[in-house]
């Protein structure tokens, strides 16, 4: 098992991609510690520790990572798409996105790094995962303003974190997933003029003629929390079906 022994936190594990990478994560042997604002969400992941975290509150992710020691391996799951051009975001929509898209991975990145260091330290590597987006510095996407300008800073600050830390044995790189069926996902669906164009559109811009799947990104969240990327960091890892081919 590819994960065998180590310790994983999951933020964003109440459902979608989260929930799915925590499952595959167990699946490989970790030790994982699910994590949601949500708490009810966390219902059913049996076999792993599982806590309810607001990753905006500061407080509550220094005592949560005071509490379970060192980490092998950090998925900074959570985050928000915000849907609108330049003339539709609002300073407080513009502020919400980069609190929870951006600010909330650093501080946990922040309060996590300390163990960190100790278990690579000690193994030789450990890994931050932060939940990017083929949206982002990468391609950008008509009313995706403030969800890929969050988005290409998580990449920035990826980048920054691997470069700090890569002669200490601590890598951090970036999933950017392409449109993935998700909860998420189908409530914006669901909340567009009309939902079945919606979802055409959505699948229409994927090359391969479908969204991707939970099952088609967690491979790549495992690899990249496993010794097999040891040479692996700095990395905006694309995982969008051909979309920005």
């Amino acid at each position: 098992m590819r994960l065998h022994g180590k310790t994983i936190l999951v933020t964003a594990a109440g459902q979608g991609i989260g929930r799915a990478s925590a499952l595959a994560c167990l699946k490989e042997g970790a030790n994982v510690i699910a994590t949601d604002v949500n708490e009810s969400l966390l219902s059913g992941l049996d076999g792993m520790e599982t806590a309810a975290l607001d990753v905006r509150d500061p407080a509550a992710i220094k005592a949560l990572a005071s509490r379970i020691g060192p980490l092998d391996g950090l998925f900074n799951c959570a985050g928000f798409v915000h849907h609108g051009t330049l003339l539709d975001v609002s300073d407080d929509d513009w502020a919400f996105s980069f609190d929870l898209n951006v600010t909330a991975m650093m501080r946990l990145a922040r309060a996590c790094l300390p163990g960190m260091l100790e278990r690579a330290a000690e193994t030789g590597t450990a890994s931050i995962l932060n939940m990017a987006s083929m949206a982002s510095s990468i391609k950008g996407f008509v009313n995706r303003t403030a969800y890929g300008a969050s988005k290409a800073a998580v990449i920035g600050l990826t980048k920054a974190i691997a470069a700090d830390f890569v002669k200490h044995g601590v890598r951090c790189n970036a999933l950017c997933p392409g449109t993935v069926d998700t909860p998420s996902l189908r409530g914006r669906i669901a909340s567009a003029a009309d939902p079945i164009q919606a979802e055409k559109d959505f699948i229409a811009r994927q090359p391969m003629g479908r969204l991707a799947t939970v099952d088609d990104i967690t491979p790549m969240v495992v690899f990249l929390l496993s010794d097999e990327s040891r040479f692996v960091t700095g990395q905006a890892v694309l995982v969008d079906g051909g979309v920005t081919i």
